[in-house]
């Protein structure tokens, strides 16, 4: 991905934690000769090895993962809060742009099968199902009912071999107008602009 060096994000901590806090991807490949792209959860994790891999799992009806098995090339798509900055925020004249964050991370796939697919799923439930009221658990449902789903499922593990991360939140501006545009995100916006203007506090210049 195109990414000017003022907006780089190179911190490898920071750029995980973007990828944890933001999860839900979109999983492109090439499949049966056309670009294809999937949008599923991906938990960040580390193998035996003590490599980077994402893990998840998609239908076994999605013919993409067929593409992957002999350790093809794929990338999956991190993306944060965005909004558009416009150009009457600022003490001066310019023009209107867009804010955001995106990490592209770069990997090859093996598929999941057995026990080690099962420790995949239940790690993602419980990860998710953390903050429920009443929290589900794989351990909870019966074994015919998990073996009827688990029919239907492929999961996989992704082996990070490169992560490019971009973090446009207005970096060439001066402290005043950085400033002004955090106000106006907050005090005009949903909870994207929010969530936005909190990432550009985070990561003022």
């Amino acid at each position: 991905m195109y990414i000017p060096k003022l907006y780089r994000n190179e911190n490898p901590e920071e750029v995980r934690r973007f990828i944890r806090e933001n999860g839900f991807a979109v999983l492109v490949n090439q499949t049966e000769g056309n670009l294809w792209a999937t949008h599923l959860p991906l938990e960040l994790d580390q193998n035996e090895q003590g490599q980077e891999v994402l893990l998840g799992h998609m239908s076994r009806a999605n013919p993409q993962w067929r593409e992957m098995e002999n350790n093809a090339a794929v990338m999956a798509i991190f993306q944060g809060p965005h909004a558009y900055i416009s150009s009457s925020w600022y003490d001066h004249v310019n023009v209107p742009t867009w804010n955001y964050i995106a990490v592209h991370v770069y990997g090859t796939m093996r598929l999941l099968e057995g026990e080690v697919l099962l420790a995949s799923l239940k790690k993602l439930v419980n990860r998710y199902e953390a903050g429920s009221e009443k929290p589900v658990t794989v351990e909870g449902f019966s074994e015919k009912f998990l073996s009827s789903h688990l029919k239907g499922l492929v999961g996989f593990e992704i082996t990070v071999t490169d992560v490019q991360a971009a973090y446009k939140l207005s970096q060439n501006k001066d402290e005043a107008n950085h400033g002004y545009i955090v106000e106006a995100l907050e005090k005009g916006g949903g909870e994207m602009e929010k969530g936005l203007a909190e990432y550009m506090g985070r990561f003022k210049r």
